[in-house]
């Protein structure tokens, strides 16, 4: 069982910056993949950006050059820095861990990006 609980959401204007945090209840070594999706009003959950099981990252188009994911194993925390925020950028965004083909979520964290 992996217990993931993500901060740092809020309401910024246009052109604005937030960083969100996810701390899992298990090390990060014991995860295979661990990231963040958001799921907009009326829209359907989309990867934002994840750090795959080989190591690597991957970040959906929209936001490439714009949000950045990254961790620290000590405290067992991934983060996404989200830089240049939009209107779009406005969703619920949610972490997600995968270990051994089980996925595990946490409750969420609202963004709001004013225009």
């Amino acid at each position: 069982q992996v217990q993931l609980v993500e901060s740092g959401g809020g309401l910024v204007q246009s052109g604005g910056s937030l960083r969100l945090s996810c701390a899992a209840s298990v090390s990060i070594f014991r995860i295979n993949a661990m990231g963040w999706y958001r799921q907009a009003p009326g829209k359907q959950r989309e990867l934002v950006a994840v750090f795959t099981s080989g190591g690597s990252t991957n970040y959906e188009d929209s936001v490439k050059g714009r949000f950045t994911i990254s961790r620290d194993d000590a405290k067992n925390t991934v983060y996404l820095q989200m830089n240049s925020l939009k209107p779009e950028d406005t969703a619920v965004y949610y972490c997600n861990a995968r270990r051994t083909l089980i996925d595990y979520w946490g409750k969420g964290t609202l963004v709001t990006v004013s225009s």
